[in-house]
């Protein structure tokens, strides 16, 4: 993903997907590819390279509860 790609991240202690972050830069890392992802609410680049699979497109959704 480029930076600027609206993402979700797996929450690392309940394993939930968060919303709300930004890919800030895409690095490569002994296990392939990762990222530096950024806070959408105060620009924050978070402190840690997440790994491919803790990272996912943001996923739209369609209902008001939802």
């Amino acid at each position: 993903m480029k930076p600027g790609t609206r993402v979700e991240v797996r929450d690392r202690f309940d394993h939930r997907w968060t919303r709300g972050f930004e890919v800030a830069a895409t690095v490569e890392t002994d296990d392939g590819a990762g990222y530096r992802i950024k806070r959408l609410s105060d620009g924050s680049v978070l402190p840690v390279v997440f790994a491919a699979e803790e990272v996912r497109r943001e996923k739209k959704k369609d209902f008001w509860w939802y």
